[in-house]
């Protein structure tokens, strides 16, 4: 286990109250419930370690660095941590901003094992692929990367024999593939059935149920850790809900808001491991873990919730 699978509830507790009393972020009820039982933690299967099931997709607040500056990244990374976050998943976009996104989680509040750093190669070629891990390496400060994965299948068969080369020198801990549209479900299966990665990302949202047929046991059945994204069909889902009030009914399993209302259907799934949420504001980062605290919805809420929002 890493030393952030080995934090005390007296530690969580104290960390959880000191941000949320500096910043003003969370309600009482919902300080309690963390308070008493933590973020819930799921286990990558290949090594039992855990992570936590909310983490953070950050291409947006890391794309803005070069017109915001590095500080509104760095109060969503302090949301993340202090309310038990670790996992981060990244996207090299631009060299500068990946740079300075590198200075963020060098910085002694989140360097060491506070973060669970991923990438991604989205390129076309071997060499390419490789120079652009290594900038990764570079540009975050890191020598070994927590996981490593092949963007949307790009060229996976090029690339899969160079991640499992960077795994056994000890460059990446992990390796896996993505994929975020429907039309490449049928892609990742026919990849798992020949690989073993130990991640992959797929998309499923209360909108995106496609992965609820087969995929998304089909991989928790193989031993590999599943991590979800587009949980809010990159804000598609919010225009949707816009003016539309929470149903009264989904306080039953303690449910505030439209994101909660979409992260509980998903963690309500026992297949997969974290839910990416990408934000730039840590007030929604904090909302968003607040999500898995509590109650879950069961069969036949879940249920309903699939009937109510086919309506709007």
């Amino acid at each position: 286990m890493r030393p952030y699978d080995a934090l005390t509830r007296r530690d969580f507790v104290a960390r959880t109250g000191a941000a949320a009393a500096a910043a003003g972020f969370v309600g009482s009820a919902a300080l309690e419930a963390v308070a008493q039982t933590g973020i819930p933690r799921r286990p990558i299967p290949r090594t039992g370690e855990t992570v936590p099931v909310i983490g953070l997709g950050s291409s947006k607040v890391v794309e803005q660095i070069a017109a915001n500056g590095p500080e509104p990244v760095a109060a969503v990374l302090r949301a993340l941590i202090a309310h038990g976050g670790s996992f981060v998943d990244t996207w090299p976009r631009n060299p500068e901003n990946d740079a300075a996104f590198g200075r963020v989680i060098a910085r002694p509040e989140f360097a060491g094992d506070k973060l669970f750093i991923t990438s991604k190669i989205d390129k076309v070629g071997k060499e390419i692929g490789i120079a652009q891990f290594r900038d990764t390496q570079r540009l975050y400060q890191r020598e070994t990367l927590d996981l490593i994965q092949i963007f949307s299948l790009t060229d996976v068969d090029t690339h899969w024999p160079s991640l499992e080369e960077w795994k056994a020198e000890g460059a990446a801990r992990y390796i896996g593939v993505t994929v975020s549209q429907d039309s490449r479900h049928a892609d990742l299966e026919q990849f798992l059935r020949r690989e073993n990665p130990d991640f992959v990302q797929m998309n499923y949202s209360i909108t995106e149920r496609a992965v609820e047929e087969r995929l998304l046991s089909f991989a928790a059945d193989r031993g590999v850790a599943v991590v979800i994204n587009r949980p809010f069909m990159n804000g598609a889902y919010f225009d949707r809900l816009e003016g539309k009030p929470l149903p009264e009914w989904t306080r039953e399993f303690g449910c505030e808001t439209w994101a909660q209302f979409s992260l509980k259907y998903i963690l309500a799934n026992p297949s997969l491991t974290c839910v990416l949420t990408e934000t730039t504001n840590p007030r929604h980062m904090e909302e968003n873990l607040m999500a898995s605290i509590g109650p879950m919805p069961d069969a036949a809420q879940r249920q309903k919730m699939r009937e109510f929002i086919a309506t709007v």
